[in-house]
């Protein structure tokens, strides 16, 4: 007899809840909540660091089925590694956005994985782009993803400003991130930010109960 499938086992364990990234003056911000959800609905884990390192200054925050993204991180952090070797020189960001653009467009009917990129080079300086699911490659200053991110557009459309300080753009990327986990039902947990910038990487944990609250609860 044949078995029928919850559609919280069609669906997997899926991730992306809430993730985005901003350019500021001299780098960019990338971060997310630290949930994993199965079928949108239920929370499958509090602890998922969603913001992976692809290269030295190049970070990915990732969406969709979890196992999915991270396969394609892995093929990723690989290639470009290969890439660096031949060439002698660290990648560009939109060759990091490529390779996983690459990866998904090729493998779009089996995989279930988007990606938002963001890093610093020497021919561009800060950079973000997005991956979409199906491999399609934008860049933009600032983006959002995950289901989270439907209550922060309005927000992000009204706050973020060109040329913001880091102080500046790392209080909205937390302010974003908050905002996100107070009203989306599976994004919660921790806020995980990554700063990139010409000098180095600086990661920035912010714990749930230091997030700063916009309403009662």
């Amino acid at each position: 007899m044949e078995k029928h499938r919850t559609d919280s086992q069609v669906k997997g364990v899926s991730t992306g809840t809430t993730i985005l990234a901003a350019v500021f003056d001299g780098g960019v911000v990338i971060g997310s909540d630290s949930r994993a959800s199965i079928g949108g609905e239920y929370v499958a884990s509090k602890t998922i660091n969603k913001v992976i390192q692809v290269h030295d200054r190049i970070f990915c925050c990732i969406a969709g089925s979890l196992a999915d993204a991270q396969a394609v991180t892995k093929a990723a952090i690989f290639h470009l590694s290969f890439h660096s070797i031949q060439m002698e020189t660290p990648p560009l960001v939109i060759a990091a956005a490529s390779v996983l653009k690459e990866l998904c467009y090729k493998n779009k009917e089996e995989l279930q994985a988007g990606f938002i990129t963001a890093g610093w080079d020497r021919k561009k300086g800060p950079q973000v782009y997005v991956v979409s699911l199906g491999g399609m490659l934008i860049s933009q200053p600032v983006t959002i993803g995950g289901s989270g991110s439907t209550y922060i557009y309005g927000y992000i459309d009204a706050k973020y400003k060109p040329n913001m300080s880091r102080e500046e753009c790392l209080q909205f990327a937390t302010n974003a991130l908050a905002l996100a986990m107070g009203r989306d039902n599976v994004s919660g947990g921790v806020a995980h930010l990554v700063v990139i910038t010409e000098t180095g990487v600086e990661h920035v944990v912010v714990p749930g109960n230091k997030l700063p609250k916009f309403h009662d609860e």
